[in-house]
């Protein structure tokens, strides 16, 4: 397992990279399987090309999900973090396609002590990244992160 990140180790300004993913049309397809959400671009080639795309693209949410993904694979908050409580200033700032190699860029931007003993309010900016640069999908995640155990 990678090195935790504690509320202590959180240093703003830090930025963490995770493994690069391919992105193929069954994400797509299992994606709008698992939500139910089958709007045409997503899942009509057809459609996607009329409406400007080279073809189907996914949606939008599946690209923050990734985010989340992306930051698992990172491994360094799977003990410390014990919840979400929100996001905040969620973009998507270029379609997200089938062929396409992302990885997340994770920068540690905030944090304060909770009311509670033994945890802390910190920020998080995760930004999914295509392998040319283009940023795809990002936003500011609000989590519960937990003190270095004694």
């Amino acid at each position: 397992m990678t090195e935790q990140i504690w509320f202590e180790d959180f240093v703003p300004g830090t930025v963490l990279r995770s493994p690069e993913r391919l992105i193929t049309l069954d994400d797509i397809d299992r994606y709008a399987d698992l939500t139910g959400e089958r709007h045409p671009v997503h899942m009509d080639e057809a459609f996607a090309k009329r409406a400007g795309f080279p073809g189907r693209i996914a949606h939008g949410l599946f690209g923050l999900a990734l985010i989340e993904g992306l930051k698992a694979e990172i491994g360094c908050f799977e003990e410390s973090v014990v919840a979400s409580l929100g996001w905040d200033k969620v973009r998507f700032h270029a379609p997200l396609a089938p062929g396409d190699l992302v990885h997340l860029e994770l920068e540690l931007v905030d944090k304060r002590p909770s009311s509670k003993p033994g945890r802390g309010i910190a920020t998080e900016r995760g930004v999914l990244v295509r392998s040319d640069g283009t940023k795809i999908t990002s936003g500011d995640h609000v989590i519960v992160l937990l003190n270095r155990p004694e």
